[in-house]
This record gives structure tokens, C-alpha cells and sequence, in this order.
């Protein structure tokens, strides 16, 4: 047992002392919600919950296993009553087929419980064993957390436990109180499921075969054509097979011809005028997208875009359009206008 394991056992740590202990965990506690659920906003209460349950079952600790495998148990179970409680979280694509054509009135869905991003900054760092199937960045990837929330919980936390943070079979039972058969059970079938959702190559993988300029040059220029209206640089920097989804927004593009007759029928034209900051989401490049639909006046929050990217092209942007997302990025809450005026007319 080791000396904070002892510690917490005793009973020697008050709650300050309790938080102190659990502080160097709280990262991949959280980013270990967040993947369950889908949902920063959804992590941060499940770990803030998990955390209380833990200090008030420290007299049940006993010591028996080490601190961090206690808190995962906490936290993995807290998960598993969210995960039992609520509708599993949703991209555009899971909820219909795409639209071949732009819908300028594409109102939000707010029925839908959708799967939003997370900060880089949220992210713990490198793999947690040396056996583990994912890197921790991996493993917050839009494709791979998406796919995650077509699995039942019990084999959503069975995967993510053994795949991503290293424990094993038998730890992971008594964790969920049941056989280890069940736990090997409940790996096959969700490794099946999640390989039939997800790139053979991650974005991880991709990104390293790119330096740092020519991925600059891909976000710069995707920014740069949305605020110039520049068709024919947002074309060079596609796919063929391209997606364009906008949650909460219903409808999402898929193919060249769709995603650009969207492109030019609404953010290259008839949105407004368009500033950008870059940013990164789910251990993917991402863009701040700032907005101003009339023609003076700062530039206003409106989307974080998640860019997936195939080779040195972008194959998704997942726009997710949400104000409130800004403030956890930490971004600024508005933008003033260039100092030479817009890049192009704004939108009447």
C-alpha cells in the first residue's frame, strides 16, 4: 500500500488535505468523464460529484487498492449512473442521412443531448501504461468519443479502462463488481463497434506526419477563406469526400459539391463578416469562429470548429455552434474589427 494510500486509510487527511491529494489526478479524472460522457459540461459534474462520494467513502477505502485506481472506481461508477440516467450524446451524422443541397433554415435541435468538444487544455498528456491500445490524446479524438457513446456503459467504461488508461482485466471486475469473463466479454464487443466508427489512422498519427508550418497553413487558410469569401482556397484545402456538420444543428453535407453549395450559400456569403482565432480541440487543430452579422460593431462568439484532417486535407469540420463554449476555451468574448476594416462586405 502506498504512503497516501495509508494516509487516506487512516483517516489522516482532512477534506482540504483530501483535495490536495487528488489535485495531480483531477486532469485525467476529468478528461475519464469526459470521454464516458461526451460532454465537458457533463464531466465537470460527474467528477465533482465523484469527488464528493469519494470523500464521504473514505471510512470504506480501507487502503485496499491505490488512490488513483479508488478514484476511478468513484468516478467510473458516477459515470455509469449519468450514463444510465440520460440519451447517449450525438453528432449531425448519427441522426439522418446528409443533406445533398444547403438548408438556409436549419434551426437548432434541442431535443437532441449533443456531443460537444474539449479543450486541449483538459487533456492529460502521453499513454497512462506501456500496453495501452490508445495515447490519452487518442483517445479524446471526435471520431473515437463519438463512437464511444454507441456503447452501453458498462462496456464504454470496460474499454476505456483496459484500452486507454491500463488496467487490467481482473482490476477492471472488481472496480464494476463483476467476473473478469464479463469484462473480456464486454472488450470484444465494444472494440468491434468502435473499430467500425473509427479511421484506421488517428488524428495523432496524421498530425505527426505534418510540421508545424504546413499545419498553420491549413488552419490559416481555411480561416482566411471563410473571412475572404474564397471559394476556391476552401476547395484546395477539402477532401473529396469532405463532412460539414454544425451541432445542434440537425443538418450536416457530405461530398465536394454539398459541403461548398452549403459553403457558398451561407458562410462564404450570407452569414456576415467572419474573424477568426486559432485553437485546439480533442487533441485536433480547431478555429474560434467569430461573427458579425451587421456592419459595424465588435465581432461575436458563434462557433468552435473542429477540423479532422486526412493527409495535409481537411476530411470533417464539426462547427459547433455555441456561445458558451468560448468561456472554457478560454477565449476572448468578442473580437473588434481589424484595423483595416473588414476582409469583405458584411451581410445585410
Amino acid at each position: 500500500m502506498s504512503v497516501t494510500s495509508r494516509k487516506v486509510a487512516a483517516g489522516g487527511v482532512d477534506q482540504a488535505a483530501f483535495t490536495a491529494l487528488v489535485a495531480p489526478l483531477r486532469r485525467e479524472l476529468h478528461a475519464h468523464c469526459y470521454r464516458m460522457l461526451g460532454s465537458t459540461h457533463d464531466a465537470d459534474d460527474a467528477l465533482q460529484d465523484a469527488l464528493l462520494r469519494a470523500w464521504r467513502g473514505l471510512p470504506g477505502f480501507a487502503g485496499r487498492a491505490s488512490l488513483r485506481s479508488w478514484l476511478y472506481t468513484v468516478a467510473t461508477h458516477t459515470c455509469l449512473d449519468v450514463v444510465a440516467g440520460r440519451r447517449r450524446r450525438a453528432l449531425p451524422v448519427d441522426l439522418g442521412p446528409a443533406s445533398e443541397r444547403a438548408v438556409p433554415d436549419n434551426p437548432p435541435a434541442h431535443h437532441v443531448a449533443w456531443l460537444g468538444p474539449c479543450p486541449d487544455a483538459d487533456l492529460a498528456a502521453g499513454p497512462a501504461a506501456p500496453d495501452v491500445r490508445y495515447e490519452q490524446r487518442e483517445a479524446v479524438e471526435l471520431a473515437f468519443v463519438a463512437a464511444l457513446q454507441h456503447l452501453p456503459g458498462n462496456q464504454r467504461a470496460a474499454l476505456l479502462l483496459f484500452d486507454v488508461l491500463g488496467f487490467s482485466a481482473a482490476e477492471i471486475a472488481a472496480m464494476m463488481r463483476t467476473s473478469t469473463t464479463s469484462v473480456n466479454s464486454a472488450l470484444e464487443r465494444a472494440r468491434r463497434v468502435v473499430a467500425e466508427r473509427v479511421p484506421a489512422a488517428s488524428q495523432l498519427r496524421t498530425l505527426r506526419t505534418l510540421d508545424d508550418a504546413r499545419l498553420r497553413e491549413i488552419v490559416t487558410g481555411y480561416a482566411t477563406a471563410l473571412e475572404n469569401g474564397d471559394a476556391d482556397t476552401l476547395i484546395a484545402l477539402l477532401t473529396e469526400d469532405v463532412t460539414w456538420s454544425m451541432p445542434p444543428m440537425p443538418h450536416w453535407y457530405r461530398g465536394l459539391d454539398a459541403v461548398m453549395d452549403f459553403a457558398r450559400e451561407l458562410p462564404l456569403t450570407r452569414c456576415g463578416s467572419w474573424r477568426h482565432l486559432p485553437t485546439s480541440a480533442n487533441g485536433q487543430p480547431a478555429v474560434a469562429s467569430y461573427l458579425r452579422q451587421g456592419g459595424t460593431g465588435p465581432y461575436l462568439p458563434w462557433s468552435i470548429d473542429v477540423l479532422t484532417l486526412r493527409g495535409a486535407r481537411i476530411a470533417e469540420i464539426t462547427s459547433f455552434v455555441a456561445a458558451s463554449l468560448f468561456p472554457v476555451f478560454g477565449l476572448p468574448d468578442a473580437l473588434p474589427p481589424p484595423a483595416g476594416g473588414p476582409a469583405r462586405r458584411d451581410a445585410p
